[in-house]
């Protein structure tokens, strides 16, 4: 079994698409609103173009994927570091940690090393029943909710990578 990370591009689009589908899928029996949930043809090709998407292959198919939103992007998160969006993986490979292991190798390789930012941030909903668990086992602290008029109100956690440097950013960054 091979593993290979990489950032994806409109080459990958009708992979990426199932891929979201499918890990979206127990989200969207919940009635829980994530727009990667309901994604198109038309929304991958957008936002393979506006943010960095990167994924795990295992023996060259998609097995999972993280999105980051970048502060200056179209859509940058909450806090103006870079925010994960779009992030799952694919069923068949439940059990096996693929969701993490992407996850891992985005918050090392791009976010630490590559982007050397102090801190990431993402938002859930708040009545999803794993995902704020989840987040929080991996480090994730919860800052504050928004109504985004999604149909649930969102939960903006945020995780510190580095506190000397998240210190400094932030007496830079609030008054």
């Amino acid at each position: 079994m091979t593993a290979q990370y990489r950032q994806l591009d409109q080459a990958d689009s009708d992979a990426y698409l199932a891929l979201m589908l499918a890990a979206y899928a127990p989200s969207r029996a919940l009635g829980v609103h994530f727009d990667a949930a309901t994604a198109t043809q038309q929304k991958v090709l957008l936002h393979l173009q506006q943010h960095g998407v990167y994924g795990l292959f295992i023996d060259d198919e998609l097995a999972a994927s993280v999105t980051l939103r970048y502060p200056w992007g179209p859509l940058p998160g909450p806090f103006g570091l870079p925010h994960i969006g779009w992030f799952g993986a694919h069923p068949r490979f439940r059990g096996q940690q693929r969701g993490r292991q992407i996850y891992d190798w985005v918050e090392s390789h791009i976010v630490r090393d590559m982007l050397r930012a102090p801190a990431i941030s993402l938002g859930t909903a708040i009545h999803h029943p794993w995902l704020i668990d989840v987040y929080q086992q991996w480090g994730f602290q919860a800052q504050h909710q928004a109504d985004l008029g999604k149909g649930h109100i969102t939960l903006f956690m945020k995780k510190i990578l580095d506190e000397t440097a998240h210190e400094r950013w932030l007496a830079r960054h609030i008054p």
